[in-house]
């Protein structure tokens, strides 16, 4: 593409300028435009319409409703049915032998089992994330298999697996590992609901680690145990810390999956959800929903520890 030489007159001093012009568009090339700085400034800026309606917008109304209804309207009715009991009936009630063993059980199990999901669910997700196999998404849709199935059917699957004449449960009888009908089978049956809240909380954090991070940590020394300390464990702890959470909330008021496994044996396999079933069918609703309530403040505080150390996490660990 070729210029033109331009000749301009100056006006009052009888010469011109001389100076090259702009080069010369191909037939068909489109023009091109540029703006100054001051004509961008000027350009007006797109703001949102004010909202001109009701001062609540209608779908923050629909959601309070709905929330209202679905959430605080049943905790507030627990919290309410618990105080038709008096402080001395209410401590009675709550520090009852029977009651004490039957937390001492149901958090004992669901600790346990949400430590072993947040091991094994950790390492399932790596893999999902990091690996390419055959049945690789059937894997991943058998993750999901606990949040379809229907508890009592899980509980009456695992009762008989793991029973003495079960396929699992004969081979551990063998090693004097009893599962069905003790404690350890409501570990069994906590791990198995509480796997997914870990596996799909871990998985979407993982996707979105940087991989050029843990390959600038391997070209500046480190080794796979150090990269993974320092670089991929810091950024997937708070979401890892999540899941483990709420499969501990879960754990503790879950009692579909477990009747069917724990013998429910005062003392030793009692959960508090069986408890609070047991007050109902006699009629006990205060002592039932004292339990409730109880059990309600519990998941509460997990949920309030869960999101001071995700807090504490985002500010101290390093990115």
């Amino acid at each position: 593409m070729s210029g033109v030489v331009e000749i301009v007159p100056i006006a009052g001093m009888g010469g011109v300028a001389v100076g090259k012009a702009a080069p010369l568009r191909e037939e068909g090339e489109q023009p091109r435009h540029s703006l100054s700085d001051a004509t961008l400034s000027s350009l007006p800026v797109a703001r949102r319409a004010p909202n001109r309606g009701s001062p609540i917008p209608l779908t923050l109304g629909i959601t309070l409703l709905y929330l209202g209804l679905v959430v605080l309207l049943p905790l507030s009715m627990t919290v309410a049915w618990s105080l038709r009991l008096d402080g001395e009936q209410l401590r009675q009630v709550i520090l009852s032998p029977r009651v004490l063993a039957a937390f001492e059980v149901s958090f004992g199990a669901a600790l346990v089992a949400a430590t072993v999901n947040g091991v094994f669910g950790f390492m399932t997700a790596w893999v999902l994330v990091r690996y390419d196999f055959p049945g690789k998404r059937l894997l991943d849709a058998l993750v999901d298999l606990p949040f379809a199935l229907p508890t009592a059917v899980a509980g009456l699957t695992l009762a008989a697996l793991y029973a003495q004449s079960g396929w699992i449960g004969a081979v551990l009888i063998g090693w004097g590992i009893p599962v069905a009908y003790t404690p350890t089978g409501i570990v069994v049956a906590l791990t198995f609901i509480g796997l997914p809240f870990v596996v799909r909380t871990v998985q979407p954090v993982l996707m979105a680690v940087d991989a050029e991070l843990e390959e600038a940590a391997a070209i500046l020394g480190a080794n796979r145990w150090q990269t993974f300390v320092r670089v991929t464990l810091p950024t997937v702890l708070p979401a890892l810390l999540t899941g483990v959470t709420m499969a501990l909330a879960r754990g503790l008021g879950e009692y579909g999956s477990v009747i069917f496994i724990a013998g429910n044996r005062p003392f030793v396999s009692e959960i508090v959800p069986l408890l609070i079933v047991t007050k109902l069918e006699q009629y006990d609703v205060a002592g039932a929903t004292a339990l409730a309530m109880l059990t309600l403040a519990l998941s509460f505080a997990l949920l309030l520890i869960i999101n001071l150390m995700q807090a504490w996490a985002r500010r101290n660990l390093p990115r």
